[in-house]
């Protein structure tokens, strides 16, 4: 077990060692992760990284090195690293599971425990959520723009090598394909493809040969990289190597929509109906949906993707909305500063359906959650109950709950121009 205890900020600590001392640690609290808005433009939020997440809490443990790495630092009085030496969240977490979309105000996390436990937590949660949910939201824009056709997560190298990894999952679970992280296939089982790279034809004397050395080692159903020279020529030379049956040829510059019908139109020609184009080059949704009437059979995005296309993080926030007072009673919290207040109290949510079963609304009240009638469904799942994780954690289940959510939402929720959020965020005050 690699210890996710020091990936937090220095003031968690600092707030711990006061609260220890004030005598307010072991109060029980209910803090929150939500959004108070989506990124401008944005019509709705794509949950990710909730698998990821509770297994960082799991292995939120002070051990040695972390405690001498604390003492050492001067971070914490002994105190305070005495109680972290026996630190173990045995709380609740309850919130929005993976592939479900989400609206400002929606309670993605709910964490109970002590103030101890619980302040401890919040950047590590926030910072897979605010990763992870912006990713998976630029990849369901990218494969709603790509209308069925494949993608495939390429952006390993635009990004620090562990993010990667994470995008990889996140994109997986909005419906990308594939990815060309091997570290995403083997941590996550998320299937990876790929052949080569420009340097590959480079290396060789000319172009023939490079291919020839490509075909010979993976086949004629193969992709071949096209536009390291003259595309027309190189599609000639290929088909001319790998015969009609070859895979696929990639192009990764130029007017994509273009050289997609020129080339759709030579391998055609040539016999090679079958033949897939694949297409590269700072793809981003919009790109995407340019491409919509090109006769391209596959896309690889890659920077665009794992840099959140234009929103890099969800903007999610964690903040404290209930905690005991000093008669053992829960009472609600809440800021009220400037254009930050926040609603205090436990959250519960539904998402409204209509007749069509389409989604019309997001209800967030506090207290009592009323019956859910035939067109609610409640959103909350346990994710943590006493410190064991009880959540399903199979990324199949959630690439399929993505893909239930989705077709929930109205059909304009796929539209790209910047719009509000596709449905509406009601506050049920309990006054029913």
């Amino acid at each position: 077990m690699t210890s996710t205890a020091l990936l937090t900020d220095h003031y968690e600590l600092t707030m711990l060692q006061a609260a220890l001392h004030s005598g307010a640690a072991q109060r029980q609290c209910v803090f929150e992760v939500f959004a108070r808005r989506l990124p401008d433009g944005r019509r709705y939020g794509v949950v990710a990284g909730t698998g990821r997440l509770v297994e960082a809490v799991r292995n939120f443990r002070f051990g040695d090195a972390e405690i001498e790495r604390l003492r050492a630092a001067g971070v914490v009085d002994e105190e305070t690293l005495d109680y972290l030496s026996g630190y173990r969240f045995s709380g609740n977490i309850s919130g929005y599971a993976e592939g479900e979309f989400y609206f400002p105000g929606s309670p993605l996390l709910a964490v109970e425990g002590t103030f101890a436990e619980s302040v401890l937590l919040e950047t590590v949660l926030l910072s897979i959520l605010n990763h992870d949910c912006a990713i998976a939201s630029a990849a369901s824009r990218m494969t709603n723009a790509a209308g069925g056709r494949p993608c495939i997560e390429m952006g390993s190298r635009r990004t620090h090598e562990w993010a990667a990894v994470a995008a990889a999952r996140a994109s997986y679970i909005a419906g990308f394909a594939t990815t060309s992280n091997l570290e995403a296939g083997r941590t996550h089982g998320i299937p990876t493809a790929g052949t080569s790279a420009h340097a590959f034809t480079l290396l060789h004397d000319d172009e023939r040969t490079a291919f020839e050395a490509q075909v010979a080692c993976m086949g004629p159903g193969t992709t071949l990289l096209v536009d390291t020279y003259d595309v027309q020529a190189a599609v000639r030379l290929a088909v001319e190597i790998a015969g009609t049956g070859l895979g696929a040829v990639r192009l990764d510059s130029g007017d994509l929509l273009v050289q997609a019908r020129e080339v759709r139109a030579q391998l055609d020609e040539l016999g090679a109906t079958k033949t897939r184009i694949i297409v590269t080059s700072d793809l981003d949704e919009h790109a995407i949906a340019a491409l919509a009437a090109a006769p391209v059979d596959a896309y690889g995005v890659g920077t665009c993707l794992v840099t959140g296309s234009g929103a890099p993080t969800a903007e999610l926030i964690y903040k404290l909305v209930a905690r005991q007072d000093r008669t053992g009673r829960l009472v609600d919290v809440a800021k009220h500063s400037k254009d930050k207040a926040t609603m205090g109290g436990r959250k519960w949510a539904l998402r409204r359906l209509n007749d069509l079963g389409r989604a019309e609304a997001e209800i967030i009240g506090t207290g009592m959650m009323p019956p859910s009638g035939p067109s609610d469904r409640p959103l909350l799942i346990d994710l943590i109950r006493h410190g064991e994780i009880v959540a399903d954690l199979n990324l199949k289940s959630a690439r399929e709950r993505y893909e239930q959510s989705l077709a929930e939402l109205p059909a304009r929720a796929l539209q790209l121009s910047r719009g509000e959020p596709v449905i509406t965020t009601i506050y049920d005050n309990g006054n029913r």
